[in-house]
C-alpha cells in the first residue's frame, strides 16, 4: 500500500483529547454565548476594503439583483449573479471570458491596466451591473488561522488583542498587511475566563491594492473581497442548519496554475491552502513527452478519457498521442494525490478535526472524464465532481452547459446569506 494511502481517518469523529475529557469532567462553567448560526464561509470578508458609498442593505432586492461574484484566474475571468427567495437560490447570469496569459500569475496581478480592460470588457459585453462586485482571491500570500483570544471582556479592545495575536502567529508585518477577522464563538474555561474563538485572515496589502486599482479603472464598484475557498464552500456544501457535520467536507478547485483546497465542518472553514498544481501541469508534462508546445498539448489533454472509454480525439490528435498522454496524466495525478493527502493529514493533525467524508472537485480540469475516479483510486477516499446547480438553480432563460459546472467559485461569491 503506497504511503500516501495511510494515516487518514475516514468517517466518524476523532476521540476527544485528554484536555477535552478533563474539561467535560470539570464543574459546569457559566453558560457561554452560542456561536453564530450562519456558517463563517457564508459571510463576506472585506479584507479591510470597504466600498465608498454604503452598499444596499443586506437582503434587499437591489443588492440581490446587483451583486456580481467575480473569480479571476490565470486563464480567464468568470462572473455570476445569484438571487435568493427564501431558501431558494436562483442563478440570474453566469459568464466567462478568457484572460491573456501573464496578466494574473499565481493569484498576483502583474498587469493592472490589462486586467482593468478585461474586467470592463466582461461587464460591458454581458451587461452586468457595475454597482456591486465581490471578488474572490486565492494566493499563498494570504494567511488563514483560527486563534483564541482570552481575557478580553470589552469588545472594543478585541481588535487590538487580535492584532497583537496576529503579529505572533503570522509571518507578515502588520504595516504591510490587510487584516480581517470573524468571531466564531465564545466559551468560558474552568477558571471563568472568557475565551473568544477567532478566524483570522491576513493578506499582503500590495496584493489587495492591485485588484482594487484594476476594478476602479474598469468602473466596477468593489464592495467586498472574499476568499475563493469560501465561495467554493457556499456553492458546493449544503446547508447544515448551524450544526457541525459528522465528517469533514473537502472541496478542491483545480485551476489553470494552482488548486484551492478547503475543508469545512459544515459550519466554518476549518482549513484552506493553495496547492501548486493545476491543469497547466498536465499541459507541460504532455508537451515534453510528445515534443509539443504547451498550447499544442492542451487539445491533446481535452481529447483524453481516464475511465476506460474511447478517447474523443480532437482534430490533429492521433490515437497514439492520446494513449501516451493518458499515461502521462495518470502519473501526474499521483503527484497531485500526494499533495492532497499531505493536506488532509495536516488538517487531521489539528485538535478536534473530523474524519474525511468525501472530496468534491471542481474547475475545468475536473471535467476530464475519469479524473475523479482516478483520484479516488489513488487516495482511497470518495471523490466526485461538484455540481453547483444542485444548490443554485438557473432561472428561466439561463442556459447552462456541462463546462459551466466548473465555475462554482463565481457562483458562490455571488450568494448572499
Amino acid at each position: 500500500m503506497p504511503f500516501y494511502k495511510r494515516e487518514i481517518s475516514f468517517g466518524g469523529k476523532k476521540k476527544a483529547p485528554l484536555a477535552k475529557a478533563a474539561e467535560a469532567a470539570a464543574p459546569a462553567a457559566p453558560t457561554a454565548k452560542p456561536a453564530a448560526k450562519v456558517p463563517f464561509y457564508k459571510r463576506e470578508l472585506s479584507l479591510g476594503h470597504k466600498g465608498a458609498p454604503a452598499a444596499p442593505p443586506k437582503g434587499s432586492a437591489l443588492r440581490q439583483k446587483a451583486l456580481v461574484g467575480v473569480k479571476i484566474g490565470a486563464s480567464g475571468i468568470s462572473a455570476a449573479r445569484v438571487t435568493r427567495d427564501g431558501n431558494s437560490l436562483e442563478l440570474l447570469e453566469l459568464v466567462r471570458e478568457p484572460l491573456q496569459r501573464g496578466v494574473v500569475v499565481a493569484g498576483d496581478v502583474r498587469d493592472a491596466p490589462a486586467l482593468a480592460a478585461a474586467l470592463a470588457h466582461l461587464f460591458d459585453t454581458h451587461r452586468l451591473p457595475k454597482k456591486a462586485a465581490r471578488l474572490g482571491i486565492s494566493n499563498n500570500r494570504i494567511g488563514v488561522r483560527i486563534i483564541e483570544v482570552s481575557g478580553v471582556m470589552d469588545a472594543k479592545q478585541l481588535e487590538n488583542a487580535i492584532r497583537f495575536r496576529a503579529q505572533e502567529v503570522l509571518p507578515i508585518a502588520l504595516e504591510d498587511a490587510v487584516l480581517d477577522y470573524q468571531q466564531l464563538g465564545e466559551s468560558v474555561n474552568a477558571d471563568g475566563e472568557l475565551i473568544r474563538r477567532i478566524l483570522l485572515v491576513v493578506a499582503y496589502r500590495d496584493l489587495i491594492d492591485r485588484y482594487v486599482v484594476a476594478f476602479k479603472e474598469a468602473g466596477v464598484r468593489l464592495v467586498g473581497i472574499d476568499l475563493e475557498a469560501f465561495g467554493l464552500l457556499r456553492a458546493l456544501i449544503p446547508e447544515q442548519g448551524g450544526e457541525r457535520s459528522d465528517a469533514a467536507h473537502v472541496v478542491v478547485s483545480i485551476g489553470h496554475e494552482r488548486s484551492t483546497f478547503a475543508v469545512s465542518d459544515g459550519h466554518i472553514c476549518e482549513f484552506t491552502r493553495v496547492l501548486e498544481w493545476g491543469g497547466s501541469t498536465l499541459d507541460v508534462a504532455i508537451a515534453r513527452q510528445l515534443n509539443l508546445a504547451p498550447s499544442e498539448a492542451e487539445p491533446v489533454k481535452h481529447s483524453l478519457t481516464l475511465d476506460g472509454s474511447e478517447h474523443a480525439l480532437f482534430p490533429g490528435v492521433t490515437q497514439e498521442q492520446a494513449n501516451t498522454a493518458a499515461d502521462i496524466v495518470r502519473r501526474q495525478l499521483q503527484t497531485f494525490a500526494r499533495e492532497l493527502v499531505s493536506s488532509l493529514q495536516y488538517y487531521q493533525n489539528q485538535p478536534d478535526s473530523l474524519g474525511i467524508g468525501d472530496i468534491v472537485i471542481t474547475g475545468g480540469t475536473s471535467l476530464l472524464p475519469g479524473l475523479a475516479g482516478e483520484l479516488q483510486r489513488l487516495i482511497g477516499v470518495s471523490v466526485r465532481v461538484g455540481d453547483p446547480f444542485e444548490r443554485v438553480k438557473p432561472s428561466r432563460g439561463v442556459v447552462v452547459d456541462e463546462s459551466q459546472r466548473a465555475l462554482a467559485a463565481a457562483i458562490g461569491l455571488a450568494i448572499e446569506d
